[in-house]
């Protein structure tokens, strides 16, 4: 659940079950926490779910010090990190390493491949001006190209009508979701319905209890 901003929605992910919450920490979105904010709010739900925070292009001091504060579990990074880099940032945080990729084409997910040892790959979707949460799905077939071994996450435009189709498709560890959880044209501020209706939905998919 990403994109989280405030903490009902944070403590209505954890108490229905969501595996993560994940805090925006670039402030070129619209859904940006700000990083005591996102402390706040992680403190309450800590011990009831995984916390990610997401970065784009960062400083790895930056990436210390906001694991350090909020107490993340998870690292995603969503721009041009390179292997190296995510290797340094998961020996200076002990967090886990989730490396996203904008999905357009085959060879997108073949470039992705040079990250072998981070703990998940992202496979979003592919956006000129976006940097993730564009609503809009990508095309699942190119999957069947995909010989990695690294777990996946499903992103993009996902929604509770969807999603189903999405594991079927993808079989991934996980699935990532922010607008198709949202209040309409409310970037950050969740839907309750919505979020239920949502993990209900993937919940159903792999047959576990809603």
């Amino acid at each position: 659940m990403c994109g989280i901003t405030r903490l009902e929605d944070a403590e209505l992910a954890a108490e229905l079950g969501a595996w993560a919450i994940g805090f925006i920490l670039w402030p070129g979105s619209k859904r940006s926490c700000d990083p005591g904010e996102a402390a706040a709010i992680a403190a309450r739900v800590r011990r009831r779910t995984n916390l990610v925070g997401v970065f784009v292009n960062p400083a790895l001091d930056e990436v210390a010090a906001a694991a350090d504060l909020i107490g993340l579990t998870h690292l995603q990074l969503h721009g041009e990190e390179g292997p190296a880099f995510a290797a340094e940032a998961a020996r200076r945080t002990g967090c886990k390493i989730i490396k996203a990729v904008s999905v357009r084409s085959g060879a997108d997910l073949q470039a992705i491949e040079t990250f072998r040892t981070v703990d998940f790959h992202l496979l979003d979707t592919g956006h000129a001006a976006l940097r993730g949460g564009t609503g809009e799905t990508w095309d699942w077939s190119l999957l069947g190209g995909r010989r990695s071994a690294v777990p996946k996450i499903l992103s993009g435009g996902l929604t509770a009508e969807n999603v189903a189709a999405g594991i079927e498709a993808a079989k991934p560890y996980a699935v990532d979701v922010a607008s198709g959880v949202e209040v309409p044209g409310e970037p950050g501020v969740k839907d309750p319905e919505r979020v239920r209706a949502f993990l209900a939905a993937a919940a159903a998919a792999v047959g576990s209890p809603a």
